[in-house]
């Protein structure tokens, strides 16, 4: 929908919102009307360049038109069935996913939040019905982040900080161990722990990669107490950080995996996979979605996986992540660039304020976000070029020197 169209005045959307909806995170001043590849264009068609993809969900490009095209194909055949009868986008997705990841089992929702609510689900129904009533607690990294329903929110290892405030009680039954550091995890576990939970990069957190000694050794100690080992690649899978999953580049494999974001290319699809025992746990009755697997979205995922694969993003993502890391590492008072692919935080020496850099960069036609006061992170499409990087180098380092 396009403003012209509307007979409204930006300034009528903008009071439209202010008085209708309840808002929850700030806005940027500017009206998002259309968005093609590496840009967002605004209601006037000022190009903006993203470098936030919509928080790493258009990993193929905004409005990637193979997706597009899927969408607008499938919503003129199906646009919702519910799972009672077979649906055929559904039927390939799960194929092609499983096949990729070489995870034998899948199970679709909408959100991320809603895949490591299924995820926690199946990891405490498994150990309760193979090991007893109490096999239910699970493990996970302070300064973590899995969502904000209750379940993922209270697997979050921010306690009293963050999206808990104000909530009341936690979902009981999780521990908090500091991230990367292997013993701690060892000592938070108990004769009732069932799995550890971890993102393979902590984004919410200030972009932390795992280190190879902690997931290698996590999986091992997982193994060794039949514990399972539950990655949330919500934010880190198809391609963001170098590799198809960001576990690949680990050389391990998880219990179950929970995904979402640029799965669906821009639609709202998440999901778990899971081997093939542990999945036996969702039987009939045990776990429901009424738009879970819904057909434009896993549609829509078919045709941005394809995307992923066949123009080898992940490889991108890792050659211009480097490439942009060097780059950014050049800008004044910036204390560390902490990245895996293009999963990319900068941290700045507290001389400039993060989210201040953030508002001059989008005055200056770029779009990122802040984590904090110190922290500006940044999940460009893959499709992300040389050129591009160089550009939100010279934007960013504009800003900061402004700023200082």
């Amino acid at each position: 929908m396009r403003l012209k169209d509307t007979g409204l005045t930006a300034q009528d959307i903008k009071d439209k919102v202010k008085k209708y909806m309840i808002e929850t995170t700030e806005r940027f001043d500017m009206i998002a009307e259309t968005a093609k590849g590496m840009y967002v264009y605004d209601e006037n068609g000022t190009p903006y360049l993203d470098f936030y993809a919509g928080i790493a969900v258009n990993n193929a490009g905004n409005c990637n038109e193979k997706v597009v095209a899927a969408v607008r194909d499938q919503a003129g055949d199906l646009m919702q069935i519910f799972n009672y009868p077979y649906s055929i986008p559904q039927a390939l997705l799960a194929e092609k996913v499983c096949t990729l990841l070489g995870m034998d089992k899948i199970y679709f929702q909408n959100t991320g939040t809603e895949a490591n609510e299924a995820m926690i689900k199946m990891a405490r129904k498994y150990g309760i019905e193979k090991y007893g009533p109490n096999r239910y607690h699970i493990v996970t990294a302070k300064m973590g982040f899995h969502g904000r329903t209750f379940g993922s929110m209270s697997a979050t290892g921010q306690p009293g900080n963050g999206c808990q405030i104000g909530y009341g009680p936690m979902t009981y039954g999780f521990s908090y161990a500091p991230y990367n550091d292997l013993e701690a995890f060892k000592n938070s576990c108990t004769e009732n722990t069932i799995a550890i939970m971890i993102e393979p990069v902590q984004g919410e957190g200030g972009v932390h990669p795992a280190t190879m000694e902690f997931m290698k050794g996590l999986r091992k100690f997982c193994d060794e107490n039949d514990m399972l080992l539950l990655l949330d690649e919500v934010q880190t899978g198809w391609g963001r950080t170098g590799t198809l999953m960001a576990y690949m580049d680990y050389g391990i494999k998880p219990d179950i995996v929970s995904m979402a974001k640029a799965l669906g290319g821009g639609m709202p699809i998440g999901a778990i996979c899971a081997s093939e025992e542990v999945s036996r746990a969702f039987t009939e009755g045990a776990h429901g979605t009424t738009f879970g697997g819904h057909p434009v979205s896993c549609a829509a995922a078919l045709a941005e996986v394809d995307e992923i694969v066949s123009r080898k993003l992940p490889e991108n993502a890792k050659k211009m992540g480097d490439y942009f890391a060097a780059g950014l590492n050049t800008i004044p008072h910036v204390k560390e660039v902490r990245h895996k692919g293009l999963l990319v935080g900068v941290e700045f020496d507290g001389s400039v304020d993060a989210i201040e850099i953030k508002h001059k960069c989008v005055d200056k036609k770029l779009l990122v976000t802040a984590i904090g006061n110190s922290i500006i992170r940044m999940v460009p499409p893959l499709i992300v070029t040389e050129k591009e990087c160089d550009e939100a180098v010279r934007i960013i380092r504009e800003a900061v020197e402004e700023l200082s």
